[in-house]
């Protein structure tokens, strides 16, 4: 069944509903209810001293993590979820992106530079993006992006290739902004992809409701030379289920989050759990970071957290946290590449207006050269993207080629920030230009893991 179809009202907000949702539809309509509200006004015209400053990088806190709401159990333990199906190929080696997929980037681009950027700069500032920016992204459907369309999502197949253009149509906008607001949404990719049915049952009904909870992947770790593969977080086998003990970084938005996905070595090999916030144990504090500020980076403390058995997302040979660690490194390259492409339509207009020794500064041949070398390297990490990206639709090994795009989108991703800085000069240096902002959000693909993926 192809993605476009006819809307049908009778869903929640006038979208189509389960059995005939369309996901380019429920994005349309989502949008066209953000133009008519006074969304943008408020987002535009909202003031640092209207918002509670995130103390994150200030004063810093320390707090118990946010109260849970209940999830009630439900499905059959032990019995497999819903699962999207792969992708089918042809084998003709082209990326370009499907009428399906376009349309869905040019409904999110507009988003992006419409909502998303206006905030950025504010959002950076106080380390929080602005309440309305995050539920306008849950009004056009970003966290049931990933979720099966059985479910109540909009995934009939799986979405690596629509998740990895929506996450680079975002950061566009910003990527803190992206990071915060497609963080819950690779929750419930997650619970998708590796769910049982009882799990599944339990939380993905909140995601796809009006009240759509915080939730975290809680992959990274403060240790020096993290091996992301082999986490120091421990999970002990119990009677009843499992004991969690260790600490993780760069959590986003890990005071609000009610749910966390948890990467823990159990017996050697590294697994996921799922923990909700008001488990007994866990405590959370600001993270201070240099780059994806408006993510709200927090660090999360585990302490003799206990779990029930229940609590394994997927496999526990260590194989399903290594394809979230893969899933999660393709969507910081889409990340890379989108935040790239913004410096890069930044630039390129500023140096043929930038007037030295009276003509433009394009005009120099070392000028020129640069420009031209963000944009080779900027298609080069886009086409490996891309490609990692359709193999992981297609359910194909990616290991391989999401390896190469993140070694490409680490390096040539932060080298084109730098180039951006260099080629404003002393703007590059100062807050007016929004190209800092971007260079060390750029800097931070290569040390960051999990927290989204597609």
């Amino acid at each position: 069944m192809s993605l476009i179809s006819s809307l049908k009202p009778g869903g929640r907000h006038g979208v189509p509903t389960t059995e005939s949702r369309d996901p380019i539809g429920f994005l349309v309509a989502g949008l066209n209810r953000l133009a008519q509200s006074d969304l943008l006004d408020r987002v535009g015209l909202r003031k640092p001293a209207e918002q509670a400053v995130f103390s994150v990088t200030r004063d810093g806190f320390k707090a118990l993590t946010a109260t849970s709401r209940t999830f009630a159990r439900a499905g059959s333990r032990g019995a497999a979820g819903a699962r999207p199906t792969s992708v089918p190929r042809t084998g003709v080696f082209d990326l370009t992106p499907t009428d399906d997929e376009q349309m869905l980037v040019d409904v999110v681009s507009e988003f992006a530079d419409e909502v998303v950027r206006p905030a950025a700069a504010e959002a950076d500032d106080v380390c929080e993006v602005p309440e309305a920016v995050l539920k306008a992204g849950l009004e056009i459907g970003l966290p049931i992006l990933g979720v099966p369309e059985a479910l109540g999502g909009l995934s009939e197949e799986r979405s690596a290739m629509a998740g990895t253009l929506v996450a680079e149509a975002l950061a566009k906008g910003d990527m803190g902004i992206a990071v915060a607001g497609l963080a819950s949404g690779s929750v419930a990719t997650a619970l998708g992809l590796w769910g049982t049915d009882a799990q599944q049952q339990t939380y993905l009904p909140a995601f796809t409701g009006d009240d759509v909870p915080a939730a975290a992947l809680a992959l990274v770790e403060p240790t020096v030379l993290f091996d992301a593969l082999a986490p120091s977080t421990t999970a002990t086998k119990t009677a009843d289920g499992y004991v969690l003990n260790g600490t993780k970084s760069l959590v986003v938005r890990g005071d609000r989050a009610e749910l966390f996905v948890v990467g823990a070595s159990l017996d050697g090999r590294p697994v996921l759990f799922l923990v909700e916030s008001g488990t007994a144990g866990l405590a959370v504090e600001g993270d201070p970071s240099m780059g994806v500020r408006a993510g709200s980076l927090t660090r999360l403390s585990l302490t003799d957290v206990v779990v029930p058995d229940d609590a394994v997302l997927g496999a526990t040979d260590g194989s399903t946290y290594t394809e979230c660690v893969r899933l999660s490194r393709l969507a910081w390259c889409a990340l890379a590449v989108g935040t790239a492409q913004s410096v890069l339509d930044y630039v390129t207009p500023y140096v043929k207006e930038r007037q030295a020794f009276g003509e433009p500064i394009a005009h120099r041949q070392s000028v020129a050269f640069m420009v031209a070398n963000m944009a080779i390297e900027l298609q080069a990490m886009r086409l490996l993207t891309y490609k990692a990206a359709a193999r992981a639709a297609a359910g194909k090994d990616f290991s391989r080629e999401v390896a190469l795009a993140r070694k490409a989108c680490a390096d040539k991703g932060m080298q084109i920030g730098l180039d951006g800085v260099q080629l404003l000069g002393g703007h590059g240096f100062v807050k007016e230009h929004p190209v800092e902002r971007w260079y060390r959000d750029l800097r931070s693909v290569a040390v960051m893991e999990g927290t989204v993926l597609v």
